[in-house]
């Protein structure tokens, strides 16, 4: 059985336009991986400040993707993320330049996220044990589908990572592990269009 307790947002046209920002995208990630902080942990962490942390803070709150726990002391609010993850679909933008615009950045920020990640595990691994290392770290393979079987695919996978999610809990041996999906056709030539029916 999968996490009940993962929870999602679909971004609209809104969402994605205040999250494509540097400082804001890291904050939000920040905030799902490590936990609440208040603006001044996180400005310490982000290497910003906190009166632009805060600013920042406010902007995500205003859509809805962090929330003031309420927990805080004072003035120090205690912020967390809204959601565990965001999903979008690109053809609920079509029309919206602005919000096409902005999910490009987003999309290209979160390639350039991922290969930061990679390079931190690719400098530390020679301090792990090597029944992780055989384990983690890149690998890819290629698979010839049409749309629906793409999708049944993600279906599927999606199954896989419900049932793994938190299969580890409490297991001291047991390590968060980031694990990231990227599918991309071996040429980026677009498909023809499919040719319309005569009519009858």
């Amino acid at each position: 059985m999968g996490d009940e307790t993962y929870t999602g947002i679909r971004l609209d046209e809104r969402a994605v336009r205040v999250l494509a920002h540097p400082l804001r995208s890291r904050i939000l990630g920040r905030l799902r991986v490590d936990g609440p902080a208040t603006a001044t942990e996180l400005a310490a962490a982000l290497d910003s400040n906190t009166g632009a942390t805060s600013y920042h803070l406010r902007a995500l709150e205003g859509v809805g993707l962090v929330t003031d726990t309420g927990e805080g002391l004072g003035k120090r609010r205690l912020w967390r993320a809204s959601s565990d993850f965001h999903t979008w679909t690109d053809s609920d933008f079509a029309g919206d330049e602005d919000a096409q615009t902005a999910l490009g950045w987003l999309q290209r920020d979160y390639i350039r996220q991922f290969a930061a990640r990679a390079e931190r595990w690719q400098d530390a691994l020679a301090n792990w044990p090597a029944e992780w290392v055989d384990r983690l770290g890149l690998s890819d393979t290629f698979v010839t589908v049409t749309p629906g079987q793409l999708q049944g695919f993600r279906d599927e996978l999606e199954e896989l990572f419900d049932r793994y999610r938190t299969i580890g809990a409490g297991d001291p041996a047991a390590r968060r592990i980031h694990v990231t999906t990227h599918a991309a056709p071996i040429d980026p030539t677009p498909p023809a269009p499919e040719p319309e029916e005569s009519a009858q």
